[in-house]
């Protein structure tokens, strides 16, 4: 669970409340707002101080900081965020749990070729002769090795080639030649998946 942490000041203690069970019905399991302190009238000195040591922003809600508070603020690295919509509020604390969680990832299949052939090069170890039957094949991506349909490894691109080229990417319909970095045991008939990993925002 993580926290994100308000001092929220308002004119009036029944924004305070709407504001209070906003955030209550935001919270989820992997995040919530946790509100440090609340109180009506202008934003002190002692705010900012409080919101300095417990990494919290401060909400003013139909209030403002005069300038020395404003200054001490920019001094503590305190954020001070205003409004006089309750949405706006709402809408912003979301965004700001959003950044909070974690992403997710998602891998995404570019290509897939097949060994034909096998070659054994000194101080380089094995090159598998392929041909790349769907998509491309590129030389940055992560590949797997599929055998009878099980994934038996997970890594790296040592070497691509097109005959002795080095290449970049290679695509559906043609040859090429595969080594796999720290890993040696390819089979002919063996399936070699090139694929990238997409970060996904989490929303709430």
């Amino acid at each position: 669970m993580k926290d994100l942490n308000v001092i929220v000041k308002a004119d009036v203690q029944g924004s305070i409340e709407a504001i209070s069970d906003a955030f209550k019905k935001l919270s989820t399991e992997d995040v919530q707002i946790k509100m440090i302190h609340s109180s009506t009238g202008a934003i002190s000195e002692t705010d900012i101080m409080l919101a300095s040591a417990s990494n919290a922003i401060v909400i003013g809600f139909n209030v403002r900081p005069d300038s020395r508070v404003s200054d001490l603020a920019g001094q503590e690295g305190v954020e001070i965020k205003l409004y006089d919509i309750i949405y706006n509020v709402i809408a912003d604390m979301k965004a700001a749990m959003e950044g909070l969680l974690e992403p997710e990832y998602r891998e995404v299949v570019q290509g897939r070729a097949e060994v034909r052939e096998l070659f054994r090069v000194p101080k380089v170890g094995i090159i598998a002769g392929c041909h790349v039957t769907d998509g491309k094949i590129t030389r940055t991506a992560g590949i797997k090795l599929v055998r009878d349909s099980v994934a038996v490894f997970d890594g790296k691109i040592l070497s691509l080639k097109r005959f002795k080229d080095d290449a970049r990417e290679v695509l559906a319909g043609f040859d090429c030649g595969i080594g796999i970095e720290s890993y040696n045991d390819i089979h002919v008939g063996d399936v070699i998946e090139s694929y990238i990993t997409e970060t996904l925002e989490r929303k709430l």
